[in-house]
């Protein structure tokens, strides 16, 4: 009983967040500097509040890392949803173009993004390095991993690719995805992240009831058991998307209806929301 406030609390902010982020990103584009600044002063306070933590290790110190690392990890996700870091390269896949060379050309259309998400989880170790409450750290990491795995898997291919909530000023990044019924490494994603939960929920067990440890694995551990639910919303053909209708509020008086409405399409939660198609026009995904 003692972990159903961590648990609870994990999934909600999970499913507002992910919506509050869709409704900012699809504000006209005069709001996004205000966004964009906003949620990087919260950023810097979140990375304040884990120094000021480190070394609390009562159950409110578990849950001021969780919201700290949170915070940096909404200032890196809007960031890129908005256009301000992106990568050095904002041009469509060119056609014809496969396998190494492919990958190359994606990473280039995200590397800086990419490199500020390594600065910040290098800011994090650091104001935690040697510390006892280290949960800001694991929980920045699993968004991280898990956007990395859901990234690597609609690159390689899965049969749901999202075309419903990626800002329009990003809509060259589906023409890097492809669409196949399966790819190989989707199973190792899906087993590994689920393994690892359930030894996170093990340890969230094992510890005291209430206590520190017992809050902080069940709030890593519930992130990540929605991270593999993510995973399995790119191949699972149900409407997940309408969890989070209400966050397209701000879009509805701009944004025309896609051309490819009838395509069973998911969104990505807060954990990997970035790898998602354009809202209107036609999508050019990869079929190889």
């Amino acid at each position: 009983m003692e972990l159903l406030i961590p648990v609870a609390l994990t999934i909600f902010v999970w499913w507002f967040a992910t919506g509050a982020v869709l409704y900012l990103n699809g504000l006209p584009a005069c709001t996004f500097r205000w966004s964009n600044g906003i949620t990087g002063l919260i950023g810097l306070c979140g990375l304040f509040a884990l120094y000021l933590t480190r070394e609390d290790t009562t159950p409110m110190g578990a849950y001021a890392a969780f919201f700290g690392a949170l915070a940096v990890w909404a200032w890196n996700e809007m960031s890129f949803l908005l256009g301000h870091i992106t990568g050095s390269s904002r041009e469509d896949c060119p056609g014809g173009v496969h396998g190494v060379r492919r990958f190359i050309l994606a990473t280039r259309s995200i590397i800086y993004h990419e490199l500020v998400i390594l600065a910040s989880a290098a800011a994090i170790a650091l104001v935690t390095w040697g510390a006892a409450n280290r949960f800001g750290l694991y929980t920045f990491l699993v968004f991280w991993v898990m956007r990395l795995s859901t990234k690597f898997n609609i690159f390689l291919g899965v049969p749901n690719i999202t075309v419903q909530f990626l800002p329009k000023h990003l809509a060259y990044l589906a023409t890097y995805f492809a669409h196949r019924p399966m790819n190989l490494l989707f199973p190792f994603s899906v087993t590994a992240s689920t393994l690892a939960a359930a030894w996170l929920i093990h340890l969230a067990i094992q510890a005291p009831a209430g206590g520190f440890e017992s809050v902080g694995y069940a709030m890593v551990a519930t992130l990540l058991v929605l991270g593999v639910l993510e995973h399995w919303f790119l191949v699972i053909p149900l409407p997940f998307g309408e969890l989070w209708s209400w966050g397209l509020g701000s879009r509805e008086d701009r944004v025309q209806p896609s051309a490819h409405k009838s395509e069973k399409s998911q969104p990505l939660a807060l954990t990997s929301a970035i790898a998602t198609p354009p809202i209107g026009g036609p999508i050019k995904t990869s079929r190889t």
